[in-house]
């Protein structure tokens, strides 16, 4: 077997990107069809309602369910404040009387005098969509959302945390080998999306926040580091919802890991740029990618497919990363594709290749051990 289809990630110098920003409800969309809009520019809104505050006023005041209408200070539908009398019992001949302040701030919903349970419901919860991306607004759906376009450079990592970021892009490594540490970085990159070479570490994590930067994009990060800045194992599950005051994107993999050239000579050649990113990862089922996206002036020939996490046609030649131990984050090109399937250490058999990897070594894995890595 000379070739075969492997997944792989998206290094691409020009591309058309196209993203849909969509309402998890539905709501208003505020631009039209063929509006240019920038990245941070809401383009849909919604309310969510609020939350519930369940009250079990008949134990609270002492009477019984069918006695907790009477008691209410407040009718169905009316507001209340956090704080003020929501009810009060009649107590015994007047005296004795149990009042209850409420909770919480809403509305009155609902009072049962069968449960005995008065339901506040919070303030609507405002939710706004941005574009994501400078682009032009290409397909409109009503009360959901948008479709953005625009001719961009567009990278896949490894691995991120954190969401949706903007912001200038700021190189503060001169070289795809040199560690992003704390004191390179400046209060001139607040607001910035800063790149380093290889390892992030977490000292640097901590004075990114200090400063408000963005974003931060790397090779390769320490396992204990990562503990360290999340305050907890990450485990497997899909990443993005982090509130760590920024996002994270490693381009390569976990440890000492430089940049990829490739990768880094393009974000170089774009420094200064508006930049719009996202952590969100998920490695198994549902593969989802952190994404660098950096809009362009110059046109491009569309290309849909960066969109998604990439794959192709695994074949002598192409450019692969090395996804499993002891090889992670090592990348190189295919020498050989054995047609016959190989016993390997554990004693199992599979269908290997032989890659020749950038480091000098030359190392025969599974095939599902490896990822494309998009050529530009």
């Amino acid at each position: 077997m000379a070739h075969a289809y492997t997944p792989g990630l998206q290094i691409k110098k020009q591309i058309r990107y196209r993203v849909h920003r969509a309402l998890p409800i539905s709501g208003e969309v505020l631009v039209k069809q063929g509006e240019i809009v920038t990245a941070e520019q809401v383009v849909a809104r919604t309310q969510q309602p609020g939350n519930v505050y369940p009250v079990n006023l008949a134990n609270q005041i002492g009477v019984s369910a069918s006695e907790v209408p009477s008691a209410m200070n407040f009718k169905l539908g009316e507001h209340v404040e956090e704080g003020e009398q929501l009810a009060i019992s009649n107590g015994i001949f007047g005296f004795f009387k149990n009042s209850y302040a409420s909770p919480a701030s809403g509305t009155i919903e609902s009072m049962s005098d069968i449960t005995g349970q008065v339901i506040i419901r919070g303030a609507p919860i405002p939710v706004e969509v941005n574009a994501f991306v400078d682009g032009e607004v290409t397909e409109v759906f009503p009360n959901e959302g948008v479709i953005v376009e625009t001719d961009a450079a567009f990278v896949q990592g490894i691995f991120g945390i954190g969401g949706e970021s903007h912001g200038p892009l700021k190189m503060i490594t001169s070289n795809p080998n040199e560690d992003l540490t704390p004191d390179l970085l400046t209060a001139e990159h607040a607001g910035a999306v800063v790149v380093g070479g290889r390892r992030i570490h977490g000292e640097t994590v901590a004075r990114a926040k200090e400063l408000g930067v963005a974003a931060i994009i790397g090779g390769g990060i320490d396992d204990q580091d990562l503990r360290d800045i999340l305050g907890y194992d990450l485990g497997v599950a899909i990443t993005g919802s982090e509130t760590i005051g920024l996002t994270l994107i490693i381009t390569e993999g976990f440890g000492q890991i430089a940049m990829a050239s490739r990768t880094f000579e393009l974000l170089n050649s774009l420094e200064g740029r508006a930049v719009s990113v996202n952590g969100a990862t998920q490695i198994r089922a549902g593969v989802l990618r952190p994404t660098i996206v950096i809009p362009l002036s110059e046109s491009a020939e569309s290309d849909e497919t960066a969109q998604v996490v990439g794959g192709g046609m695994l074949k002598i030649g192409s450019h692969v990363r090395l996804v499993r131990d002891p090889y992670f984050g090592l990348l190189g090109t295919v020498s050989e594709l054995p047609s016959e399937p190989q016993e390997l250490e554990s004693g199992s058999k599979a269908r290997v290749l032989k890659v020749d990897c950038e480091s000098g070594e030359q190392v025969i894995v599974p095939r599902a051990n490896v990822e494309l890595v998009g050529d530009q």
